[in-house]
């Protein structure tokens, strides 16, 4: 079998395509999730917040503009088929030069800076976060997921004993909701990573986010375990 070449400049016109389409299309599946929180939503206040979610993610799509100010960090999530082999430049120069396209092209607010003291804006929204994944075959999948700064600003982490168990989990995750309050922009997807080191446990955190909104874990337990989450989480009243 003979190994399949990639060059990597055939990623950057994909992955600015994929940064001007997060920004400015909703996912279908939460909007039907905001759908339906509509026609439960009792307060006139609440029914009002959804409608204008409703309304703004509409005219984003349709004039291609994005949903929200704030653009976020680029984070691109890659499985690479371990069959395949690589040319041209770098894959992180590659995914770089894309972000870099898509935020210019698509007049994106450009947000990162060159370090956290001095606060000297990149202007292109460079450099992303990239993650790469190998896989059997030699398919490539490419997720680009920009990650605002609200609900960047909240994420948390803790190390918990064993002995812990689902109600140490359970109240960290209450308790850190409760401590953001309004900050993130709701209605809040929260993603949740167990176990691992503290850069897995984020990073499977992230991964979360990605799963189709209404899709439970395929693990039955981790499944019953959401639904505590998400009873818990809303009975708090934010």
């Amino acid at each position: 079998m003979t190994d399949l070449c990639v060059d990597t400049a055939g990623l950057v016109p994909l992955i600015a395509s994929l940064a001007r389409r997060a920004a400015c299309e909703l996912d279908e599946g939460y909007l039907e999730l905001v759908r339906a929180a509509l026609e439960r939503e009792e307060s006139p206040y609440g029914r009002e917040a959804l409608e204008l979610i409703l309304a703004n993610a509409a005219c984003a799509r349709s004039e291609g503009i994005p949903s929200c100010q704030d653009t976020g960090t680029s984070v691109v999530f890659m499985e690479i088929g371990q069959e395949l082999c690589w040319r041209g430049a770098p894959l992180a120069e590659a995914v770089d030069e894309g972000v870099r396209r898509g935020y210019t092209e698509g007049f994106l607010r450009k947000s990162i800076v060159r370090g956290p003291f001095d606060r000297v804006n990149t202007g292109d929204n460079t450099p992303a976060v990239l993650h790469t994944e190998l896989t059997a075959g030699r398919d490539i999948t490419i997720t680009v997921m920009p990650k605002g700064g609200g609900s960047e600003n909240m994420g948390a982490f803790t190390t918990l004993l064993p002995q812990a168990g689902e109600r140490g989990v359970i109240d960290f995750v209450v308790k850190a909701v409760e401590e953001a309050g309004g900050k993130p922009c709701p209605p809040v997807i929260l993603g949740v990573g167990l176990g691992g080191t503290m850069e897995q446990c984020c990073l499977l955190a992230k991964k979360a986010l990605l799963r189709p909104v209404c899709a439970p874990n395929p693990n039955p337990r981790y499944a019953a375990l959401e639904k505590t989450l998400l009873y818990r989480v809303n009975d708090l009243g934010i």
